[in-house]
């Protein structure tokens, strides 16, 4: 698809299009910083679609070997390139090489604000777009992307799944068991803003404040979460994990 300014589109479901509304005025718990000179611009990609769970979002786990962020799971996306239409352009190519996203299959529908991350010097546009063809879920590089999930928004929202996580350095901040996964920090923030936005929120116990976990772990062996084999059950149609040699496995299979 062309990565020409976002567009508003009919047809998309009522959630996204209260996004798409609020678009400007994204309910986030806590204030951004205003951005150094040196910020590298980044772009994600915030992309719904109607999987075999129903509503759902894509999400990574980066690679545990990386330098930054190493474990961590995330929207899909990076930095700009020389070439890339940002933030557009950006977005979809990072979601082509991370999770093997069509950007044919994608319809771009808005642009969040940016957001600064100090801890890395980025300025990160999230990009919101429909999967109107939902292809392959793949793993990409297993050197930068260690799985990859269809997370259900039903799973996002559920207040079993939600909690908070304390950083070491103080921080406290929403997080997510899902898809087996403990989603915490930029990305887990930007999600419960945008269950917000969308209407899909539910009251959750915010009393609940987990240790940060260590790379890797499992949302599975968290106190107070599901056994992993359930969460396995679960999980399994719409997660993809690296392949240990060949090429990259792929799930959901093409319409």
């Amino acid at each position: 698809m062309s990565t020409a300014e976002p567009r508003r589109d009919d047809g998309l479901p009522a959630y996204l299009q209260r996004l798409v509304d609020t678009a400007d005025d994204l309910p986030l718990r806590h204030r951004m910083p205003e951005p150094s000179a040196s910020a590298r611009r980044s772009a994600v990609l915030i992309l719904f679609g109607e999987g075999p769970g129903g509503p759902d979002l894509l999400l990574i786990e980066k690679s545990p070997h990386l330098r930054s962020h190493a474990g961590q799971p995330a929207f899909p996306g990076g930095g700009v390139d020389p070439g890339d239409d940002y933030p557009v352009g950006t977005a979809l190519r990072e979601a082509e090489e991370e999770a093997g996203v069509d950007p044919d299959g994608v319809r771009v529908v808005a642009t969040l604000p940016e957001l600064y991350l100090p801890p890395s010097d980025r300025l990160v546009v999230p990009v919101v777009a429909w999967w109107d063809d939902p292809r392959e879920v793949s793993v990409g590089d297993p050197r930068e992307v260690a799985r990859v999930a269809r997370v259900p928004l039903a799973d996002l929202a559920d207040p079993a799944h939600r909690f908070r996580i304390r950083h070491p350095s103080g921080y406290v901040g929403p997080a997510f068991g899902v898809a087996d996964m403990v989603v915490w920090g930029f990305t887990a923030g930007l999600l419960d803003a945008i269950l917000e936005a969308t209407g899909l929120a539910r009251p959750w116990d915010a009393t609940d404040v987990r240790p940060l976990p260590p790379i890797g772990a499992r949302a599975a062996a968290l106190p107070g979460s599901a056994d992993e084999e359930d969460a396995d059950d679960s999980a399994a149609p719409t997660v993809a994990d690296p392949a240990p040699d060949g090429p990259p496995t792929r799930t959901v299979p093409p319409r």
